[in-house]
């Protein structure tokens, strides 16, 4: 059994004056009064890298421990 939804949907900036301590609202922004997605500090973030998500952490502990457990099997022969 699925609960029923009681909250209304709510612009704050369509409906300023209400108040959401009062109300069960649920904040959905109309296309006019959409925040902005996009930061302030956006454009000053800059990188030349080429980041690529090939590589992950210890990657090179965990190369050298496979290494060692290919060669094991050469060095008992």
């Amino acid at each position: 059994m699925e609960t029923e939804d009681i909250s209304r949907a709510w612009c704050p900036g369509c409906e300023p004056a209400r108040d959401p301590s009062r109300e069960i609202l649920q904040t959905r922004w109309c296309e006019a009064h959409e925040p902005s997605r996009a930061g302030l500090d956006d454009a000053a973030v800059r990188s030349d890298a080429d980041l690529s998500g090939s590589a992950e952490a210890g990657g090179a502990q965990n190369r050298a421990f496979a290494a060692m457990l290919r060669e094991s099997p050469r060095r008992q022969r």
